[in-house]
C-alpha cells in the first residue's frame, strides 16, 4: 500500500490528485493538507504545462470530511492548522487552470468543502453530500459558508448546513450544487475524457475565462463587462494559427 497521502497522475495535459487514505474514507489531517498545498503549488507554477487539474479520492469515497481522530488528539500546545488548512483551500480554489472534483460515495463536511474549491463537480450516483459540522458541535473554517451559498443559493445553503440532511445526487444535481451525475463505474473515464477535452483547448483563454468569471462574479454588472473588455488581450497565437492554415 503506497504511503503517499496524496498521489499525482499526468496524462494528457491533465493532473489528477488523488486522496489516497482509502481506509479512513480519505478523512483529511494535517499531512494531508501539506502534501496536498505541495502539489497544488507545483501546478500553479506550470499553467501551460497543466491545462486541467481532477480531484477524487481512493477506494469507495471522495472525502468523509476532516479526521476527528487527529482533532481529538490534538495537544493544547500543539500549532492551529486551520489558518494553513484555510489558505490551502482557498490556493486550490484560485488555480490557473480549472479544476474539476470528481466525487463518489462520502462527499461530507470537509470533503464537502474541498469539493467546493473546483470550478467543476461530476458526482457519482451513489454519492452523498452533507454538512455535519453543527452535529459535532464544530464551525465550518475552510470556507463553505462562504462557497456554498455561491453555488447553491442562500436558502438552500442553509437548508444544508442548519439541517445537516444528507442531499444524494440526483437532488445534488436539481440544485446545482453539482454539474452532471454519472454511473459510478464511469466516473473516471467521465472526468478524465472532460479534462482532456478542456486541456485541450489554448490555455490562455481557460485561464482568462476562470479569472474573468470569478473576479467579475464579486463585482457590479457594469463593472464586470468593464473587466472583461480591460483584460481581454485580443486574439491569441492559437487562434493567428488556425487563421492562417484556414482550418477550425
Amino acid at each position: 500500500m503506497s504511503s503517499t497521502l496524496v498521489e499525482r497522475h499526468d496524462a494528457d495535459g491533465v493532473a489528477t490528485i488523488t486522496l489516497n487514505r482509502p481506509e479512513v474514507l480519505n478523512a483529511i489531517s494535517v499531512a494531508t493538507f501539506r502534501e496536498l498545498r505541495a502539489h497544488i503549488d507545483a501546478i500553479s507554477a506550470d499553467p501551460e504545462g497543466v491545462g486541467c487539474v481532477v480531484l477524487r479520492g481512493a477506494g469507495r469515497s471522495f472525502c468523509a470530511g476532516a479526521d476527528l481522530k487527529a482533532f481529538k488528539d490534538r495537544k493544547p500546545t500543539d500549532p492551529d492548522p486551520t489558518p494553513f488548512n484555510r489558505e490551502t483551500m482557498s490556493v486550490l480554489a484560485s488555480l490557473p487552470q480549472p479544476v474539476i472534483a470528481a466525487v463518489h460515495g462520502h462527499c461530507m463536511t470537509g470533503g464537502l468543502e474541498l469539493a467546493l474549491t473546483a470550478d467543476i463537480i461530476i458526482a457519482a450516483d451513489n454519492t452523498r453530500f452533507a454538512d455535519t459540522h453543527q452535529k459535532w458541535g464544530l464551525h465550518a473554517g475552510w470556507g463553505l459558508t462562504q462557497r456554498l451559498p455561491r453555488r447553491i443559493g442562500s436558502a438552500m445553503a442553509k437548508d444544508m448546513m442548519f439541517s445537516g440532511r444528507e442531499v444524494l445526487a440526483d437532488e445534488a444535481l436539481r440544485i446545482g450544487l453539482v454539474n452532471r451525475v454519472v454511473p459510478l463505474d464511469d466516473l473516471p473515464a467521465e472526468a478524465q475524457a472532460y479534462a482532456a477535452q478542456i486541456a485541450g483547448h489554448p490555455r490562455q483563454v481557460a485561464r482568462w475565462l476562470k479569472t474573468t468569471i470569478d473576479v467579475g462574479g464579486e463585482l457590479p454588472l457594469a463593472e464586470g463587462l468593464d473587466l472583461e473588455v480591460r483584460t481581454n488581450p485580443g486574439r491569441n497565437p492559437d487562434l493567428e494559427a488556425r487563421l492562417s492554415s484556414g482550418g477550425f
